[in-house]
């Protein structure tokens, strides 16, 4: 009973800001000086320049504008803090600088209100770096308080839901998705110097290939055909090597109709590079690179730390076959088994539940994921992959079960995939149509037959490498984010009722 009076409490409270502060609103209107017919504020300096530079800037008349974040002391003079892309700066207010009409109303100015000042940069008797303002304006009017008094800042759900109040009142999310940004120039950078070129490539596909995920399905109503959302840009890039563009590489988002968890949702972004002439070994440097210059550029080590533990970016990193890390971690050397009537034996003796008839390839995979994946914190790359799960990749001349592929692994967590790309078109239609034979069987998730892209590599496609990264994964690692919510700016939610 208590606790529902203390809520009730709460709401009447929060009722009662609500209607002042549009009260105060109608009241500004009443007077002419409605803050949503300001067009535009003339913005000179930012919080960062100014505390950054103050030996510079000390002394010289700025214009600045952002959030107001508290005020203390409501005298003939006061300090407030104003927030706004870059961080807070302490503002000096006194009646006999700004006037006395526009001090009355900047005393009636709630937290939250957004404000332009115009003011001499200075440093007060206590050490800290201020604007003594001359002129302040209201320019947006807050009719919401900010969350510190109430619940919706600790609940995490409304976090996601609300970012824009999550990235008010909290310094660290902004700094994630700057860093974000820094992470994507750096990587495009890295990429743009070597010669790659950056392409668009469609988000609306007939069909959905270039990995075995479950895609989302819409409908052109002028074409009268289902159309589906894009899994993966790679047989798009791979018309592009055909075409003679040689290094490519797209940016972009992802969309797979599959769970959501720490690791995964629906919408993504991931990063593929394709480089003619050059094979799976080469897309090995490459991620090496790109990864730790990402990190030494934008926080100056490769050395970082990931809920908790010390993570070592620096190249060359750990390497093994997929058969070595299943011995490492099992004991079961695969190289030993001949036939898929064994390996189904082997899984069941390690309590794996093989269901219908799995062949070895598979189960070796099985076996990886199951108890090797777990171990791999420190960056390695697992190569030599079973053809039966990379239907998009060259096979080894010297081990035709086995495809040259490879994946990064960080954090136990899979961050990179990436192939010696299967340029033989006879082949890659055996492979479409092992797939389809799947699809027919009820996988969802398998690859349905593309005649267009099997005809594009008739036309010839180079010996090419080609490499995915998932950007949102690269992003938590490097900004110590255990879920993937924390890096998307807008996450998928499930509508409220």
């Amino acid at each position: 009973m208590a606790e529902n009076t203390g809520n009730n409490q709460e709401m009447q409270d929060l009722n009662e800001i609500l209607r002042v502060r549009r009260q105060k609103l109608v009241e500004l209107q009443k007077n002419g000086k409605d803050p949503f017919k300001i067009v535009k504020y003339d913005v000179t300096a930012n919080t960062e320049q100014i505390i950054e530079s103050f030996e510079q800037m000390e002394g010289q008349f700025v214009s600045l504008a952002g959030r107001l974040m508290s005020k203390r002391g409501m005298g003939k003079a006061s300090f407030c803090d104003i927030q706004d892309r870059y961080g807070k700066i302490q503002l000096y207010v006194r009646i006999d600088s700004v006037g006395e009409e526009e001090y009355e109303q900047f005393k009636k100015f709630d937290i939250g209100d957004i404000v332009g000042v115009k003011g001499e940069v200075f440093r007060t008797h206590k050490g800290e770096i201020s604007v003594k303002v001359s002129e302040i304006t209201l320019l947006a009017k807050s009719l919401q308080p900010l969350p510190e008094k109430w619940h919706g800042l600790k609940d995490p759900d409304l976090r996601y839901r609300q970012r824009y109040v999550d990235l008010i009142v909290n310094p660290d999310v902004r700094k994630t998705f700057i860093t974000r940004s820094k992470i994507i120039k750096s990587i495009r950078k890295y990429l743009d110097d070597r010669g790659f070129l950056e392409v668009d490539t469609p988000l609306l596909n007939t069909i959905p290939g270039g990995a075995a995920a479950r895609p989302f399905v819409t409908h052109h109503n002028t074409l009268d055909i289902d159309m589906y959302l894009r899994i993966a840009p790679e047989l798009y890039l791979k018309r592009l090597i055909v075409g003679g563009l040689e290094r490519v590489y797209e940016m972009g988002r992802m969309f797979r109709n599959e769970g959501m968890s720490v690791k995964h949702n629906p919408e993504f972004t991931m990063m593929e590079v394709y480089q003619a002439y050059t094979d799976y070994k080469g897309m090995m440097e490459l991620a090496e690179g790109i990864i730790s210059t990402a990190a030494q550029e934008v926080l100056g080590t490769t050395k970082i730390v990931y809920q908790g533990q010390e993570i070592d970016l620096t190249p060359p990193w750990n390497r093994m076959t997929m058969v070595e890390a299943v011995k490492k971690y099992t004991g079961v050397d695969f190289e030993l088994i001949s036939s898929d009537e064994e390996a189904r034996r082997v899984a069941k003796e390690k309590n794996l539940s093989v269901e219908g008839n799995l062949t070895k390839g598979e189960i070796l995979n099985l076996m990886f994921e199951e108890f090797v994946e777990e171990h791999l914190v420190q960056p390695t790359i697992i190569y030599d992959y079973p053809v039966e799960v990379s239907p998009l990749t060259k096979r080894k001349p010297d081990k035709p079960d086995m495809t040259e592929r490879f994946e990064i692994f960080i954090t136990s967590r899979e961050m990179g995939n990436a192939y010696s790309e299967l340029n033989d078109p006879i082949d890659q239609r055996e492979r479409f149509i092992q797939q389809v034979k799947k699809r027919e069987a009820g996988d969802e998730e398998a690859n349905m037959m593309d005649e267009d892209f099997i005809t594009a590599l008739e036309y010839g496609m180079p010996p090419t490498g080609g490499l995915g990264i998932g950007i949102d994964r690269l992003v938590m690692l490097l900004t110590d984010s255990y879920s993937i919510r924390d890096v998307l700016l807008f996450p998928t939610m499930k509508p409220r009722d």
